[in-house]
């Protein structure tokens, strides 16, 4: 089963490793890559064109947000009600079953999301945890409710809201969102395998993480955004934002009676939140 939803990888300087592009292949999953002009050659010569998209501008000096934006656009063009963005650096997904990990070799995770995103009229953004926040015999919930959603996003094309800003921008839109009294969706039923931050060349790691104290000027600019709910901690020798998200457990699933419930393995994700 595949998902229904237009899935997007946005991708700057890994046409070489492509390690989410590559994941979807082997699922047989469609979707499109996101790139800017000047490399669209070398992309091209790895992946099928039809399956690249060419960003009108390039090296704006603001991140992913820019490409994040069009994307959004290219999804209301298409009238989809949703839309995937995914970032690039994903080696593969899972889905867990009696505190186990399994690899996935097909589609059904997404659409298990998309489906049970669809059954509530205020869940606007919902995808997959990180599989290293999940390791194996470990109890975890299914789903967690109104939290961060990372790398491997499904969005709602009509929520008054865009990517902004130049750091934590996944964090700043789920905390946005959040306020607005919608709901976020984090599945711990279903896992992507995401190289961890710093681990690899292109993307944002030389323009954001590498720069002189990067990390620190993240945590502020998320802290300066989000003053009420946010902290600036150090772990690990390294500086961290800390998110407290205990006053959203107010916000509540409102079901949309319109959607049935439909039987089959792409319910799986709905079977296991049904409590």
């Amino acid at each position: 089963m595949q998902p229904k939803y237009p899935i997007y990888i946005i991708s700057k300087g890994r046409w070489e490793s492509r390690l989410t592009s590559k994941a979807l292949e082997k699922m047989n999953i469609p979707y499109h890559i996101v790139v800017e002009p000047q490399e669209f050659d070398e992309y091209a010569k790895v992946i099928d064109e039809k399956k690249i998209l060419t960003l009108p501008f390039s090296e704006l000096g603001q991140g992913s947000i820019p490409s994040r934006n069009w994307v959004w656009d290219h999804a209301i063009e298409r009238k989809a009600k949703r839309h995937w963005i995914l970032d690039d650096n994903i080696r593969c997904f899972y889905y867990w079953n009696k505190n186990k990990q399994y690899k996935v070799n097909c589609g059904n995770t997404f659409r298990a999301i998309e489906d049970w995103s669809d059954r509530y009229k205020n869940v606007v953004m919902s995808g997959m945890e990180y599989f290293m926040f999940a390791p194996r015999k470990t109890k975890v919930i299914p789903i967690r409710l109104n939290t961060r959603i990372y790398s491997c996003i499904l969005l709602q094309n009509d929520i008054p809201h865009r990517w902004r800003g130049r750091y934590n921008e996944d964090t700043d839109l789920s905390l946005r969102i959040l306020k607005d009294g919608y709901c976020t969706a984090l599945f711990h039923a279903f896992l992507a395998h995401k190289m961890t931050t710093m681990t690899m060349t292109g993307g944002n790691t030389e323009a954001l993480y590498e720069i002189a104290d990067g990390r620190l000027k993240m945590t502020r600019s998320l802290k300066n955004q989000h003053p009420d709910v946010v902290s600036i901690t150090k772990k690990w020798n390294r500086w961290h934002h800390h998110v407290d998200y205990r006053g959203f457990i107010k916000n509540k699933l409102i079901r949309d009676e319109r959607v049935k419930v439909k039987k089959g393995i792409h319910n799986y994700g709905m079977r296991l939140a049904s409590a």
